[in-house]
Formats: C-alpha cells, structure tokens, sequence
C-alpha cells in the first residue's frame, strides 16, 4: 500500500473498522483524525520522522495531551491496517488525581435537564436522557432499549466484539413502555424518529446541547457521555464495587472505569483538609 494517504487508502481503511466491528461513533472519530493528517501531510509520506513531527505540531498548538495521544492512537491503527512497520510513542501523562468541575455533571442538574425537557413538551428527551443516566449505556447502545427490553427488564448489547446483559430498573421500564404506547411503537426501538429509525448520536447531542440554556446548566457539562460519568459515580457511591461496574459499562480494564470515579477538585482539597496534618 502507498506511503501517502489518498482518498482510496481513507475508504479502505473504513472498510476495514467496519470489519472490526468498531462502532460508527469510534469510526467516525478515526476518518475526522487521519483527515486531519492527511490535510497537514500534504503530498509527504508517512513516515516516523513526519508523524513525529505532527506530534510536535499537535503540542505546540494547544491540543490537550490526552486528545494529542487519541489521535496518535488512530495513526498507529492505521499504520499497522497499512502494513507500515510504524509506531508513534504518546505523550507521557501524569495520572489525573481529580477531575475539573466545570465539566461534571451532579445529580441536581441531571434532574433540571430531564424537567426542562418535559417542560418544552420532548417527552422523548427527557426518557432517553433518564434511560443513559439510570443505565450507563453509551449513546451508540441506545438502539438496544426496545419496547421487548422494557418488558423483559433487561437487554443485552452486543458492541465492540462483546456481549453483555443491562438490567433495566423495574420503575425505568414502566415509564418506557408508558411512553412507547402513547407513541404507538408495539415493538423494536424506543427511541426513534418520525420517519421510525433510531435516533442518531449527533441528533442526540444536538437536542440535549438545546436544553442548556433553559436548564441553567453549562453547555460544558451536556453531552450523552457524562450521563454514563454521572451513572458510574452513584453507582459507585452505592455499592463500592468498581469490578461490577468495569462490567455494567462494558470496560475490559477496571483502570478504565477508575477515570470515571475521580473526584472533583473541590472534593480531594476537602480530603486532604480531613488529614488533619495541618496544626
């Protein structure tokens, strides 16, 4: 395969994530990151001193040394989809010890984001919403809440090459079916579109990005992710068994499901002020 990223090596190599059943929201992270360096190649081949040196570019322009380090991640994809014996290193990161405010969601502004919905009349809305949060399912595992899952009391997602089975709350599942029969919706997915197909992850974003304005709740905060953030540090703070929730969410390391639980800063600063090492 040639050196320089084309067109056709770019259709190929979706094609390709596509076989490895990787999700279309991971899908369409990659094809946004390999354009990226694509467009800032140009006409230069792929090589270690050039990827190395987009590394360097990425850096000095601010990029955030975690994102620096995912798009490194599709690069290395890449290289090995491409048969080129290339790896880049990523950045060494200082483990976080806490988590910036401004971007976690509390319990308080979940519960204003669903009332605001159900206030401007998107009952759809304000049940998908209350379903990531009292789940942790992805956005992409959305489709898998269905008018027979709601009965059952459990579905089971099939995603990343594993398989695992959510419980559904007993009181969640009389609140879907509730709604699916206002909707007329006798069978399948929940949560779709007039034209009856499921709604997409940028539909999604876009109608809870609407609420923030009149939730009172930073736009920073809103975003289908921090939903299954907010599920795993309640989760947490109920039962204390990372291990079980590594499972519910579907993490194949518990380090993963860590990141999750950090606390906020606010929070470690009245720790450390629980020490009592200060006379």
């Amino acid at each position: 395969m040639s050196t320089t990223i084309t067109k056709e090596s770019m259709n190929e190599f979706r094609n390709w994530l596509h076989s490895e059943e990787r999700s279309e929201g991971t899908i369409a992270k990659y094809m946004r990151d390999l354009e990226r360096l694509s467009a800032w190649l140009g006409d230069k081949e792929v090589t270690k001193e050039n990827l190395t040196e987009w590394k360097e570019h990425l850096t000095a322009n601010g990029y955030e040394p975690v994102t620096v380090n995912s798009m490194l991640a599709v690069v290395n994809t890449y290289c090995r989809f491409a048969g080129l014996n290339i790896k880049v290193k990523f950045l060494r990161i200082q483990r976080k010890l806490f988590r910036e405010e401004s971007k976690e969601l509390t319990k308080d502004e979940y519960e204003k984001l669903i009332r605001t919905a159900e206030g401007k009349g998107n009952v759809r809305l304000a049940m998908l919403i209350e379903t990531i949060g009292a789940t942790g399912i992805r956005v992409s595992e959305v489709r898998y809440i269905t008018v027979e899952a709601a009965k059952a009391g459990r579905t089971q997602i099939s995603l990343k090459g594993k398989i695992r089975d959510i419980l559904l709350p007993g009181k969640l599942c009389k609140k879907l079916l509730k709604y699916a029969k206002k909707q007329k919706i006798a069978s399948g997915e929940i949560f779709i579109t007039k034209s009856g197909k499921g709604m997409s992850r940028k539909q999604i974003w876009a109608e809870m990005k609407a609420l923030c304005q009149a939730a009172g709740v930073e736009a920073s905060k809103v975003f289908p992710h921090n939903l299954r953030h907010l599920f795993a540090r309640v989760f947490y703070r109920v039962t204390h068994d990372v291990a079980k929730l590594a499972d519910l969410l579907g993490h194949s390391s518990i380090e993963t499901t860590r990141i999750y639980l950090l606390s906020t800063g606010a929070e470690h600063a009245r720790q450390l002020e629980g020490l009592g090492l200060v006379q």
